[in-house]
């Protein structure tokens, strides 16, 4: 959080008073460390499936302490729960008390996640009632949870299975603390393409990613996240944002672009930048972005126009000419946001280019994976951003409480730990997907 109320809370004799009184109390976050364990205590796998004792096997070799159908009393740092093969809503019932059951015994920042499949038009009846069930059952369950702990899914299409690599993948970043701010959010595992990396510690190593807008704010940190998980970067931004660019780029060993996302040869220019200083290209990140708000009645061309050329159309123009080129295993990432799924007051023309984000991510997934390459998005909730922090105090401490379970906005950081993820050979069987990280809120921009 941007100011102390958090701290006051949860520390010292003002952590006792805000019990007394009732206040909200926000729980710290576990996230991501190199050196802290996958999970904070033992994780239950409740259910049974074709490979389930292969994927404790591997769980096991993951060095987690992995317990199969009864925890006894232990602390349990995770649990997962094996939903693919139910066929009728009745079937839920055992696996779902038992999981509530579990629920007790979780320490702050556990997590839970289900594997289960998606509800097709195709199934009968009974089994598509089932799954569906599942999906509210979970994001219900996002909402229910306490000390940081989230609850996800995880959907298998078929001829996908829970050793595929997109499920190993799924599953290890929701145990993560990469994934602190995700909650009560699905991916869906669609093909087994993909492979985990020989160094979790170092997803992206031999990788060279561009990063656009990567002078401050969310862009910054996602260069530096790619950057700590092994890639090269080349860090992107318009010329007047230099001086900031280059403190970037000298932090993590990057080399800059200066450029305008919209001008016509944009791409051409990443390209050419990318391969001839450091041999490849395989992961771009379309970050940068405008806002220009303005209550619809009030708004002018300039505006409406400036933010659809920034956002959206120069997003378009550049995954042409990438394509055109045929880039092998390119990976995209685009930033989307909950204003684009939700909406927002004063954005329409920012929720109509960030609407367009998660189409043309959906519509292009097929473009890229011809190529063995792969494109994605992430759409953040409420960030905390130097934009945020100029939003009244009162404001922003009333945003975050009503905000579910977590009851409190994410941090940049959060956003680049999602999109490193997505970039990755272990994610490439999630090819067009969109991330929301909101802390299951949509709230925000």
């Amino acid at each position: 959080m941007a100011d102390k109320y958090m701290e006051l809370v949860n520390t010292g004799m003002t952590k006792k008073l805000a019990k007394l009184l009732g206040l909200p109390r926000p729980p710290r976050l576990r996230r991501y460390g190199e050196t802290t364990p996958l999970l904070p205590g033992p994780v239950l796998v409740l259910g049974s499936s074709a490979r389930a004792q292969e994927l404790s096997d591997t769980l096991v070799s993951w060095d987690l302490d992995v317990r199969r159908h009864d925890a006894g009393d232990a602390k349990l740092g995770g649990l997962v729960l094996l939903l693919d093969e139910l066929t009728h809503p009745e079937q839920l019932s055992a696996l779902m008390l038992a999981a509530g059951a579990a629920l007790r015994q979780l320490v702050p920042g556990a997590r839970v996640v289900s594997i289960s499949r998606p509800a097709l038009d195709t199934d009968a009846p009974a089994l598509a009632a089932v799954r569906q069930g599942i999906d509210g059952a979970m994001r219900s369950l996002g909402r229910e949870m306490r000390g940081g702990a989230t609850a996800n899914g995880i959907l298998l299409n078929e001829g996908t299975d829970l050793l595929s690599p997109g499920t190993l993948g799924a599953l290890r970043f929701f145990f993560s603390g990469r994934s602190a701010y995700v909650d009560g959010q699905f991916l869906t595992v669609r093909t087994t393409e993909g492979a985990l990396p020989q160094d979790f510690r170092k997803p992206l190593a031999g990788k060279v990613a561009v990063v656009t807008g990567a002078a401050r704010g969310i862009g910054a940190s996602i260069a530096r996240t790619l950057a700590r998980d092994g890639a090269q970067l080349v860090v992107v931004d318009m010329p007047a944002a230099g001086e900031a660019l280059a403190a970037v780029a000298n932090q993590i060993g990057a080399t800059t672009l200066q450029l305008d996302v919209t001008a016509k040869d944009a791409a051409q220019q990443i390209m050419d930048h990318a391969i001839g200083r450091h041999g490849s290209l395989d992961i771009v990140v379309h970050n940068a972005g405008i806002t220009r708000d303005k209550l619809l009645a009030n708004m002018d061309a300039a505006r409406w126009d400036s933010v659809i050329a920034v956002n959206i159309a120069s997003q378009l123009r550049m995954n042409e000419v990438f394509l055109a080129a045929k880039l092998p295993g390119l990976r995209v990432v685009s930033l989307a946001s909950t204003s684009g799924i939700a909406g927002n007051r004063g954005q329409t023309n920012y929720a109509a280019s960030k609407g367009g984000v998660i189409g043309m991510v959906r519509s292009s997934a097929k473009l890229f994976a011809e190529q063995g390459g792969s494109i994605a998005a992430v759409a953040p909730g409420f960030i905390e951003t130097e934009m945020t922090a100029k939003i009244p105090l009162g404001t922003r401490t009333v945003a975050r409480m009503v905000l579910p379970s977590l009851m409190q906005g994410g941090l940049p950081q959060d956003v680049a730990e999602a999109i490193s993820f997505l970039g990755s050979d272990a994610a490439a069987g999630l090819n067009g997907q969109v991330l929301r990280v909101c802390g299951q809120s949509l709230v925000g921009a």
